[in-house]
């Protein structure tokens, strides 16, 4: 992988693309190629194939993904199949037709079954039922993952994936109605905060950049959306979907674009080895949720009550990815959970990380 090489980056505008695209420039490559969703629709198979036919690429960085939390994969299940297939299928097969033999596909640990051992390693996939609450679109990655295989094996090329642990970091997306969980707790503890110090107008300037407070969130806060009157006799608290006892691990997005420049840089020989066509990569020991909420809490500043809704589904119980392989090939990550969440809420905080479009 030389500096002077076209990198085509799909998805540059979502949390790991952009995370990708900063490092691409900190490390001074000089060709990388970065279309927003408005001037290529990854979805639409001629404007993918017209973007290959008409531009120099030799490499492909797979980040574009329709993704969500639990609400949003449980309330719009065949747009995620869909979207995410499209996409998928779209770029793999147009970079191959373009004669592109170097690409790196981003999955999600979520592809493993729901019971999995613990810590899951990559000979775990399709040994079980998925996790039902995101199963299709744990599907549409692992059909990413196996289209990937299988172009190597028929065609020869060295497309090869990535299947990152839960990522949090700069660049996330804070709407509440299909956001990951430390994004939607850093929006909830931050909305809560203001609203304990009575600041209407940082409420409103929080809604203006990161989308409508859900009503369930305004009753939590004290906050009127509609007539936009915060109710000064209410205490704001914070309220969470679960137990809180499910275990979960984290890396930040930082970290995870270090890993992917890494296994680009890593000898094509090892990925032809079917064992490593696709590696985990996460940050090497898990928390509860309860215990990421507490964290959240002392670096936001919020000090009111916490209330944890069982009516409202887990998903698994415990997620742990076994990253030896990538430490073998010399990657490990470098920020830990308290100071990553701290930089992220300073992010968020400057309104530096926008929802960006659904496909990232």
């Amino acid at each position: 992988m030389n500096k002077q090489e076209y990198i085509f980056v799909a998805g540059n505008r979502g949390m790991v693309g952009s995370a990708i695209i900063r490092l691409l420039k900190k490390r001074k490559y000089q060709n990388i190629l970065a279309p927003s969703r408005a001037e290529l629709d990854l979805t639409d198979q001629q404007a993918v194939q017209n973007f290959f036919s008409n531009n120099r690429i030799d490499r492909v960085i797979l980040a574009a993904a329709k993704v969500g939390g639990i609400y949003a994969n449980s309330a719009y299940p065949a747009e995620f199949i869909y979207s995410n297939l499209s996409i998928q299928s779209n770029v793999i097969h147009q970079a191959w037709k373009a004669g592109v033999n170097n690409l790196l596909f981003l999955g999600s640990s979520c592809i493993y079954p729901k019971f999995c051992p613990q810590p899951i390693q990559e000979t775990h996939l399709l040994t079980g039922k998925l996790e039902p609450t995101n199963a299709p679109y744990a599907v549409a990655k692992i059909a990413g993952l196996i289209m990937c295989e299988s172009y190597n094996r028929q065609y020869g090329t060295c497309y090869f994936s990535v299947m990152p642990t839960n990522l949090y970091g700069p660049g996330d997306n804070y709407q509440l109605e299909n956001c990951h969980v430390i994004p939607a707790m850093i929006r909830k503890f931050h909305l809560a905060k203001l609203a304990y110090e009575g600041d209407l107008k940082g409420i409103q300037r929080d809604q203006a950049l990161y989308g409508p407070i859900p009503e369930d969130t305004c009753r939590a806060i004290g906050y009127v959306a509609g007539t936009g009157v915060l109710d000064r006799t209410f205490t704001p608290k914070v309220i969470l979907w679960g137990t809180g006892a499910p275990r979960r691990e984290f890396l930040h997005v930082d970290d995870m674009a270090q890993a992917c420049l890494h296994m680009m840089h890593v000898d094509p020989f090892y990925f032809s080895n079917d064992h490593l066509s696709y590696i985990n990569i996460g940050y090497g020991s898990d928390i509860t949720i309860k215990e990421v909420a507490d964290l959240i809490s002392n670096v936001v500043g919020f000090r009111g009550d916490v209330i944890y809704d069982d009516t409202k589904p887990d998903g698994a119980s415990h997620k742990l990815l076994d990253s030896s392989k990538s430490a073998l090939l010399g990657w490990k990550p470098s920020i830990n959970l308290k100071s990553g969440l701290t930089n992220t809420y300073e992010s968020y905080k400057m309104g530096g990380t926008k929802p960006q479009n659904e496909y990232g």
